[in-house]
Parts: structure tokens; C-alpha cells; sequence
């Protein structure tokens, strides 16, 4: 018997010692295990990711040809969020060795594949920007009332598991950090872009959606209030909180989400919904002109790490930016 085989008997043996040891922790027999094993079919592609099943998702409601790019490109959109959020739990959600739950390193990983998932989020719009045609836009969007992209619950999670509740309470009238979350929850920022702005009532979009899932995010907030990514930074060891990279990372996500991604959908509402100097409503109602702007907003998810200076010019350098970005695009095209 040469080395490689006994090498490879070894592996073998070992691992079936694993499995013995696994069924019989379950109180199974792993040799019925093994026979199923031995019977079974091996997986294909179009079985594993439910292919068939995935593209027959896309239900236009309309004849316009450009809806489907519509509909896909905001169902990329949730995945990419479920992919955030899945993330934000490996991050969050406790385990069983604590010494294990806030590694460092686990903290640079996390963050790293947050960002990078809501970096090419906000370079995404250009799909629906410059891949769609604006007037049959303009026209399919009427059969979609009142559905609108301000539903997107995944954003709101997203939201919540990332900073403590004050952190997004807005209005005049907002009850203190210490009152109760009942009281809070109404004044949460996003429930301002459900208002309509001529009859201070909330639209049906708004309506809907807190129907569908108050219940549900008061329950999140519940739960996220000592597990949430600020509360954990702020609570985290010396080493955690004074590490530069991590310090980085966080105020990346904190301007990707709160920032880039905004301006991004702001843009795109600027081009899909104005029309010769006219803005146009959005399809849930929502008053998205004084809604999505960063400056409106001031949404932060880690105050302590930005300066009053930064704070109180929040999203205006993201703005030059973009503005710059237009500019160039525009000239290029007139060349």
C-alpha cells in the first residue's frame, strides 16, 4: 500500500468517525444515512438556485417593454439588501463564545462585504437611468399606484439594526431618548416621506405599508436596542473601538447608506420624474423632492464618529460629487 492511499484511507476513516459521532448525537444510524447518500441524485444548477422559479417572477403589469427592467432591477435590489442583512446577523447576533462575537477581525470582514455590497448599490441606478426609456416610464408607472420603492421594508431593517432608535427620530415634537418606544416609533424619520405635503395626511403608500409591517419593526427595535452595530462599537473593547480601519469601515457604511445610496435614488427620480421644469409625483405619493436629500434628512447611524463640522455638512460633498459627475457626463456626450 503506497502513501497515498494510506493518507487517503486516513481522510476517509476520519471523517466517517465525524459523521458516526454526528448521527449519533441525533440519535440516528449513520449507515441509513450512508444508503440514502448512495441513492440519491447529485444537485444541478438550475435545481440549486431555483432557476425556473426565479425567472418566472417577472409579472409586468402593463404592454411598455422597459417595466421588466423596472421590475428586475428593484428585485436586485431586495437581494442585495438580504445580503446586507444577512451580514449585520453574522455581525450582531450573539454566539456562544463571547470572546468569538466581537473579534476584530470578524468586525473588518463584516463591514467589508456591508460596504462593498452597498458600494455597487449605489452605483446601480445607472441601470435604470440610462437602460430605460423615460416617457414609457413616465406611463407604467401609473399602473403601479400606489407601490412604491419607500415600501422596501429590508431598508428599514437594514436601518434599524445598524444604530440606536433616536438616531432615526425626527420632528419638532419627537419625545425624549428615555420615553417609551411606543412613543418614539411615530416620529422614526422616514414616516415624514409618507405625508402628503398639501394636506398633512399620510398617504395610502404610507397607510399600507405601516399596516403590513409595524407590528413587525416595532418587534426589530425590541430586539436590536442593545444589539444594534452603534451600541455594539460603543460597548466593544479598547481594542475594537480604537482601531483606524474599523473606524473607517463604519463611517463608510454610514455614508454609503445614509449618503450615496439616497443621492443615487434622488438622482434618478430627478431624471425619471421631472419633465420640463415639472416635477412629477411619485407613484406611492411620496414627497421624494424633501424626502430623499441627505441635507433634509441628517441621518447619522454613528454620531460620535463625525465632527460637528462634518455632521452639520452632511451629504453636501457627496452632492458636488454628483454634481461634478454630470457635468463631466454631459460634456463628454456633447464631444
Amino acid at each position: 500500500m503506497n502513501k497515498d492511499w494510506k493518507d487517503q484511507l486516513t481522510q476517509i476513516l476520519d471523517r466517517l468517525g465525524k459523521l458516526e459521532n454526528k448521527y449519533a448525537g441525533m440519535g440516528q444510524d449513520m449507515l441509513s444515512y450512508l444508503d440514502g447518500l448512495y441513492y440519491s441524485n447529485g444537485l444541478n444548477y438550475w435545481e440549486y438556485v431555483h432557476l425556473d422559479s426565479l425567472l418566472g417572477l417577472q409579472t409586468p403589469r402593463t404592454p411598455f417593454k422597459d417595466e421588466m427592467i423596472f421590475i428586475i432591477y428593484h428585485q436586485i435590489t431586495e437581494l442585495m439588501f438580504k445580503l446586507c442583512q444577512h451580514e449585520i446577523i453574522s455581525l450582531t447576533e450573539p454566539k456562544g463564545d463571547e470572546s468569538e462575537y466581537l473579534r476584530l477581525k470578524d468586525w473588518h470582514k463584516r463591514m467589508a462585504r456591508i460596504n462593498n455590497y452597498f458600494r455597487h448599490l449605489s452605483n446601480s441606478f445607472d441601470i435604470m437611468m440610462s437602460g430605460m426609456d423615460m416617457e414609457e416610464f413616465r406611463k407604467f408607472r401609473m399602473a403601479l399606484l400606489p407601490a412604491s420603492g419607500f415600501q422596501s421594508v429590508q431598508f428599514r431593517q437594514i436601518e434599524i439594526m445598524s444604530t440606536d432608535l433616536q438616531n432615526l427620530i425626527r420632528g419638532e415634537d419627537a419625545p425624549a431618548e428615555n420615553d417609551t418606544l411606543s412613543a418614539r416609533y411615530p416620529f422614526i424619520y422616514w414616516k415624514q416621506g409618507g405625508i402628503d405635503l398639501e394636506t398633512g395626511k399620510k398617504t395610502l403608500t404610507l397607510r399600507e405599508f405601516e399596516a403590513k409591517y409595524d407590528e413587525e419593526l416595532v418587534r426589530l427595535i425590541e430586539k436590536y436596542q442593545t444589539q444594534n452595530i452603534d451600541h455594539l462599537y460603543q460597548t466593544a473593547t479598547n481594542e475594537i473601538k480604537a482601531d483606524p480601519k474599523l473606524r473607517e469601515q463604519l463611517r463608510e457604511f454610514d455614508q454609503y447608506v445614509n449618503v450615496y445610496w439616497k443621492l443615487s435614488h434622488l438622482s434618478a427620480a430627478a431624471k425619471h420624474l421631472v419633465r420640463e421644469g415639472n416635477h412629477v409625483e411619485a407613484t406611492g405619493g411620496t414627497n421624494w423632492r424633501t424626502f430623499l436629500p441627505p441635507r433634509f434628512q441628517q441621518v447619522c447611524f454613528f454620531p460620535e464618529l463625525w465632527t460637528e463640522d462634518e455632521r452639520s455638512e452632511w451629504g453636501k460633498a457627496a452632492v458636488v460629487k454628483e454634481f461634478n459627475k454630470q457635468v463631466s457626463q454631459s460634456w463628454m456626450k456633447s464631444e
